[in-house]
């Protein structure tokens, strides 16, 4: 079998990839709604592609994996490598987990992640509401994310930190950072205990933090959290866009408190988990299949973890359906490190109009069960799909 094509089309707000062969099948990828800007980078690798041979993964992407980045250049060859999984899995007739190794579990933990309700005022009266949401909500989670403090409007409060908040600007990713009024952490630290309040033992509870918080605050506001037995506390100093990992000052952090640290999501490659996983830098890692070179990578980085007593707990919030695919496959296979992935959605809704082999409902009990269709176990049908294809992608099925 041999690649003919890389193509990529905008679907929505995504740019999805499909790689084509000799043989008449083809594998899809999928990249961050964030990300529109990278079809054209994505195309870049076409001429990579031509004429390998799709079922040798490693080989292929042996090619390509030196020329990504920290987010959001990791995106495009992370999308490359899960569509080379989905065609390897269909050549063979099998689910990519078997590929992997084979599941260890049938159905693999999931936490809100996409799903979550808007906080329009910054009290503890609206945090415990959209906890009560949450709780409400049909999927049954078990563990649900909040982003507060510097991921979340609050940092835009009056007097939140000692610093200038910026104003609002066309890209995703601008980070606030600065030392935070005695108003600031008490206002973050009232809605940490007004969610727990409604969430009590039954539902546990994750905090996205930043980045954004100095050191200084990250251990106070750590220390402070011990109380509520949160499962961590992620993204403190870095975390999205930013590219480096700064492993001594989290492991600094980590050593100070018994709340979880978590970090990752922007990371691209293994060697660059090294430090934080050897160093005990953090108690847990959030790698995001999408950017951090695919999931084969995210295996070995949750095995690496693991023999260092560090958990897992994968990033994934903006990743579509396609890349909701992916986690199952992956996460299904990982060892007992593994916690719970970040539940990415369709959006807009018509994204599970167009998709075959996706279960409904996706999730029940806080779970998805792990379907053994070949590949990924959904597709993008073709019929269904061509009306939200931009003019100049109309060829993309073709």
């Amino acid at each position: 079998m041999k690649i003919t094509d890389l193509r990529c089309a905008m679907i929505g707000r995504h740019p999805i990839l499909r790689i084509t062969t000799d043989e008449g099948i083809s594998g899809y990828g999928q990249v961050e709604h964030f990300k529109p800007y990278l079809k054209p980078f994505i195309l870049h690798f076409r001429d990579f592609l031509l004429g390998q041979d799709p079922t040798l993964v490693e080989r292929v992407m042996r090619r390509i994996r030196a020329r990504g980045a920290f987010k959001p250049w990791g995106s495009a060859i992370s999308a490359i490598e899960m569509a080379l999984w989905d065609l390897a899995g269909k050549a063979a007739g099998l689910p990519v987990h078997r590929l992997l190794g084979g599941k260890v579990r049938d159905k693999v933990r999931v936490y809100n992640g996409a799903i979550r309700q808007p906080i329009p005022e910054q009290t503890p009266e609206a945090y415990a509401a959209a906890a009560r949401w949450m709780m409400a909500r049909p999927e049954g989670f078990t563990i649900v994310k909040q982003g507060i403090a510097f991921h979340s409007e609050m940092r835009m409060t009056d007097n939140f930190f000692l610093g200038d908040s910026a104003p609002p600007l066309p890209i995703h990713g601008w980070q606030d950072r600065g030392l935070m009024t005695e108003r600031g952490m008490g206002l973050a630290l009232d809605c940490v205990a007004a969610m727990k309040d409604v969430l009590g033992d039954k539902v546990g509870l994750a905090l996205d933090c930043g980045p954004g918080f100095m050191l200084s605050d990250a251990i106070r506001f750590a220390r402070a959290v011990e109380k509520h037995n949160l499962l961590w506390c992620e993204d403190m100093l870095t975390g999205d866009y930013v590219p480096y990992v700064n492993a001594d000052v989290y492991r600094e952090l980590t050593a100070a408190t018994t709340t979880p640290i978590h970090t990752g999501e922007q990371i691209y490659l293994r060697q660059n988990f090294k430090d934080l996983i050897e160093r005990k830098a953090v108690r847990v890692v959030g790698p995001d299949p999408c950017d951090v070179g695919g999931i084969a990578e995210l295996k070995w980085i949750a095995e690496y973890a693991d023999l260092h007593g560090v958990m897992m707990a994968p990033h994934g919030t903006g990743n579509g359906l396609l890349g909701l695919a992916a986690l199952v496959q992956v996460c299904a296979t990982l060892p007992d490190n593994y916690i719970a992935f970040e539940l990415p959605k369709g959006d807009p809704d018509w994204w599970y109009d167009i998709l075959d082999g996706l279960p409904n409902p996706v999730v029940k009990g806080g779970f998805i069960e792990v379907w053994d269709r070949p590949g990924m176990g959904v597709d993008i049908n073709p019929e269904r799909a061509k009306p939200y294809l931009a003019e100049e992608d109309l060829g993309f099925f073709d």
